[in-house]
């Protein structure tokens, strides 16, 4: 099947239309039309080779929504006209023990990235969600509630179950005090995700501006981490902390608010840390720890979660025309919180 796309073909050129072909389609396969994909900060990253393995072309994009087309021969989730879903990856071993344990994002071999990964039945390059067409495994494939709004789904893909499961791995729920660290793509989900799980929920911030928002968003409270008398009024208090910031920072600061056996969590940040302090980890039983995405179960799980309280991402939707303008953007954080692609632009690309 030849599909149009947008295309990164180095690590400095822009985006453009680029036709390739998808591998032909197996007896277990979905094949979508993809109607949005949400734009995550990973994309602009892998596009510019930031972090050092990137394999051109790149199509992006792992935040997909679309309708099914077609189904294989021993397809039984879906059938064609049914709205679905595709995340970060589209196959694993499914036979090592985070697999079994419905944990594909942690696959022992690797999984298989929706995009610059390599199939791992015949070896082709896996191209993203930026394109008119997608096709996975039924078992990668994701069902949508009835009535959410489909644009505001799409970054649920990524921005929201990478913030949805260290919540459930930590067991957060009403008795619980939860901070979250950046209001951005992942940060503005985390409040919302949080809040809805019944904990209290706090934002650290060093942008007092970003308060009105925040609590519209799920934050009860709004510490300024710039501030030491504000950092010092909330020690001792939150059983998680979230860290959704994408960029290397001291997390020293952060620490001593945690509660007796509270956890750091990284769900941002690839790559060094500086040097931490462990006497607050030593006199606390404090951890800092570090989630990635979700696995399949857990992700269809936030999705239902999602729709029962009606929550999607806050997007601004743009044409596949507009992306590297909106790469531009996200490198100046001027986007409140996710750019989503309406595909139907790419038919006039």
């Amino acid at each position: 099947m030849k599909v149009l796309g947008y295309a990164a073909q180095t690590p400095s050129a822009a985006l453009a239309p680029y036709t390739f072909e998808r591998r032909a389609p197996r007896p277990d396969d979905v094949t979508l039309e993809i109607l949005y994909c949400g734009v995550c900060h990973s994309d602009l990253h892998q596009a510019r080779n930031d972090w050092g393995f990137s394999e051109y072309p790149i199509v992006p994009g792992h935040e997909i929504v679309g309708r099914v087309t077609a189904i294989g021969d021993s397809v039984t989730k879906f059938k064609p006209g049914d709205l679905a879903a595709i995340g970060c990856m589209v196959d694993s071993c499914r036979i090592c023990a985070p697999c079994k344990d419905g944990l594909e994002q942690y696959c022992e071999e690797g999984n298989t990235q929706t995009y610059n990964g390599r199939d791992r039945h015949d070896h082709t390059q896996t191209f993203g969600g930026y394109s008119q067409y997608i096709l996975a495994s039924q078992d990668f494939v994701l069902h949508l509630p009835k009535n959410m709004d489909l644009k505001g789904v799409a970054p649920l893909l990524c921005a929201g179950i990478t913030t949805w499961s260290p919540l459930r791995h930590w067991h957060i729920g009403a008795n619980s005090k939860v901070a979250v660290i950046g209001l951005g793509g992942l940060g503005h989900m985390a409040l919302k995700l949080a809040h809805a799980l019944g904990a209290e929920v706090t934002l650290f911030t060093r942008s007092p501006g970003k308060e009105a928002d925040a609590r519209r968003l799920g934050a009860h409270n709004v510490v300024l981490s710039s501030d030491d008398a504000q950092m010092q009024s909330v020690q001792n208090q939150f059983d998680l902390i979230i860290d959704t910031v994408p960029y290397e920072h001291d997390i020293n600061p952060y620490l001593p608010t945690l509660t007796l056996d509270g956890t750091l969590v990284f769900v941002g940040q690839l790559g060094d840390s500086p040097v931490f302090n462990t006497l607050p980890l030593i006199t606390g039983r404090r951890s800092i720890a570090g989630s990635c995405i979700g696995g399949i179960a857990e992700t269809q799980e936030m999705l239902n979660f999602c729709a029962e309280h009606g929550i999607v991402s806050d997007v601004e939707v743009i044409n596949i025309q507009d992306i590297n303008a909106a790469y531009e953007r996200l490198l100046k954080s001027d986007v409140k919180y996710r750019f989503v692609i309406d595909m139907a632009s790419l038919s006039a690309a």
